[in-house]
């Protein structure tokens, strides 16, 4: 398999775990490029459920190196929780097979403290997940983040630059009467974590490169998806990082010539967590999913909202991202349905539009409209050849194909490993 990127094609939760698990098999390293532990992916093999926060999906693979890239936003004690938890259910976590840049920017204790204040006192609410990612990547910025390699190579430094920011947060969070942080118990659990940590810091750009000069093949899974870009989503309705493909590069050091593919994965339907536009939107939809048990997010445990299909959103990212083919997941969730509405474009102040508007305050005003096609009511789930598939689910996939102009090549069916189509 050629490096490939796998990307969300809508807000996230589209089941790009899934995927990245589905496509470990023939990659030698698996790279998380951005993002925080603000973002969730769900991975169920062998009937166990994985949920995995920082930590790439390829770690359920025995022999594949993962690791994580200098675009991340660490929460060292978290990151810890999460191999603890890994641990306890005997899947192998270790030096050997997990590395992490030591350009990797750390979320702080206080990060995590403005998150949710600043969220709390919006007029307007962005429906952050208060896990500090936004300040942490503001940080970075403003050039005062706090980087893995002062945690685990120079202590002393790392403990006194704290102890002299947090001094300078708890004068800002007295003004507002918020309690101040315990600057030398933060420090120690910081510090103890940096310990443990210490073995898995790395310069990943270079272990990378050199994979790549042995002929090993990377595999990069996106967190989150295209419309939470910070340049190309629903801003302000984002998150901090770049989640389209080009951010997979600025956030692992490996350059765009060498990558060969290029994979957005999308819901037969659409779902979002959080605040924000959202044209499809449905509530009996989302009923329906919810009373099923299904659409709660996998970090916070939220309700998704759920709409139908929005190829105007599939459309864009495809452009956006340089889509080379698609991945349909859950299409198994509209099998009873009589009728599915797809839409198809906006209508704006008269005007038709088939990509998305830069404005919010348009995307919030535009109306979808909507193709209708017949459905399929049978159960597909068990169903493992995509010629196999009722030929009203063939029509919808082809649908999709014609509108964005991107072959469809694997299709999910179910939520295990192996109910994926591969075309």
């Amino acid at each position: 398999m050629s490096n490939t990127i796998v990307i969300g094609a809508q807000w996230g939760d589209e089941g790009k775990g899934k995927i990245v698990d589905l496509l470990t098999e023939k990659a030698d390293v698996v790279v998380r490029p951005q993002g925080g532990n603000n973002a969730g992916h769900t991975v169920i093999s062998d009937g166990k459920q994985y949920i995995l926060h920082l930590i790439p999906s390829g770690i359920l693979w025995p022999g594949k190196l993962c690791v994580i890239g200098n675009g991340v936003v660490m929460d060292p004690c978290a990151l810890l929780k999460e191999i603890d938890g890994l641990q306890e259910k005997e899947i192998a976590v270790s030096p050997e097979n997990l590395r992490i840049s030591d350009r990797a920017h750390l979320v702080m204790p206080f990060h995590r403290e403005m998150d949710a204040f600043k969220e709390a006192n919006r007029v307007v609410k962005i429906g952050t997940t208060k896990r500090g990612i936004g300040p942490t990547y503001g940080d970075k910025v403003d050039r005062i983040g706090f980087r893995l390699h002062e945690l685990v190579g120079d202590p002393s430094g790392f403990a006194e630059r704290f102890h002299t920011r947090v001094t300078e947060c708890n004068r800002l969070f007295e003004t507002v009467d918020m309690p101040p942080l315990d600057a030398e118990a933060a420090a120690r659990e910081l510090l103890a974590a940096g310990e443990r940590l210490a073995p898995y810091c790395a310069d990943t750009v270079e272990i990378l490169h050199r994979a790549m000069k042995e002929g090993r093949t990377l595999l990069f899974e996106g967190a989150q998806g295209t419309y939470l870009d910070i340049d190309q989503g629903t801003y302000p309705y984002v998150t901090s990082s770049n989640t389209t493909s080009g951010g997979a590069c600025t956030g692992s050091g490996v350059p765009p010539q060498r990558i060969d593919r290029v994979v957005g994965v999308t819901k037969a339907y659409t779902t979002r967590v959080g605040e924000g536009p959202f044209p499809t939107q449905n509530d009996e939809l989302a009923d329906r999913f919810h009373k099923m048990g299904r659409e709660f997010g996998a970090t916070t445990g939220r309700k998704r909202r759920c709409g139908w299909l929005d190829l105007v959103l599939v459309r864009y990212a495809a452009m956006v991202n340089g889509f080379d083919e698609l991945a349909i997941t859950i299409l198994d969730g509209l099998d009873d349905c009589d009728e599915i509405p797809v839409c198809t474009h906006y209508e704006l102040d008269g005007r038709k539009l088939r990509l998305p508007p830069a404005s919010a305050r348009d995307f919030e005003r535009v109306v979808p409209v909507y193709e209708t096609l017949p459905g399929w009511r049978s159960d597909i789930s068990g169903i493992s050849r995509y010629e196999d598939l009722p030929a009203n689910a063939l029509a919808y996939l082809a649908f999709i194909e014609k509108e964005t102009e991107t072959p469809v090549t694997m299709v999910g069916v179910g939520p295990s490993r192996d109910q994926t189509i591969l075309r």
